[in-house]
């Protein structure tokens, strides 16, 4: 395995290695951090194509900063910049495969590869959302994901993941394109779902919709 240029290694394919340090990367920019709000459906940066991150700078430090502090606050695995309301594509995660391996990461200008028909396995599982409070639905996606961009600096990543991690992947990057993963769903699911947030209350703090 290579030495990436930010010191986490990269694998034999040119994946990042996630999954070393885990504890200690995620409590540091945690602990930097200070946790934010978290944006609803229906608020209207979740629902368009994020500006693509461009400077690289203490300020994009920062903001991965708030957002690791903001996803832990809101107990999620893995967290859009416009969920707490900041038009760019960043996300971060801090998720468990299948196999209950963790990794956490942060990646700048995602862009879901496409992958060969023998890959394309879907799993229906459940899936929710933090902009989505207390509501989920069954949804098809790809076991497997692969997600190439930016880390925090600015250098090329690729990251791939399975199962819940690879849902993950594609759940955050589908944030940072405009999408949530209720717009995946039937009319009837849905209505379904926003049933189940109206009836609920959120568990963290969240941005009104006014």
């Amino acid at each position: 395995m290579a030495e990436h240029e930010t010191g986490q290694r990269v694998d034999d394919e040119g994946f990042i290695v996630d999954t070393e340090d885990c504890e200690e990367r995620e409590r540091t920019h945690r602990e930097r951090g200070t946790a934010r709000p978290i944006t609803v459906v229906g608020n209207p940066v979740l629902h368009r194509e994020c500006k693509d991150v461009t400077e690289f700078d203490d300020g994009l430090a920062e903001l991965v900063d708030d957002m690791f502090a903001s996803q832990r606050a809101a107990e999620g695995v893995g967290l859009a910049a416009n969920q707490i309301g900041v038009d760019l594509k960043v996300f971060v995660y801090d998720c468990p495969d299948d196999d209950g391996v963790r990794h956490v990461g942060v990646v700048c200008n995602p862009v879901l590869e496409e992958l060969p028909a023998e890959r394309r396995v879907l799993d229906d599982s459940n899936e929710g959302c933090l902009s989505v409070p207390g509501a989920y639905a069954s949804l098809a996606r790809p076991d497997y994901a692969v997600v190439r961009g930016q880390d925090a600096q600015g250098r090329p990543i690729r990251v791939r993941g399975t199962g819940y991690f690879a849902r993950c992947l594609q759940h955050e990057t589908d944030h940072l394109h405009g999408y949530l993963y209720i717009d995946r769903l039937s009319k009837r699911e849905r209505k379904d779902v926003l049933k189940q947030m109206a009836e609920g209350t959120p568990r963290y703090e969240t941005v009104p919709n006014d």
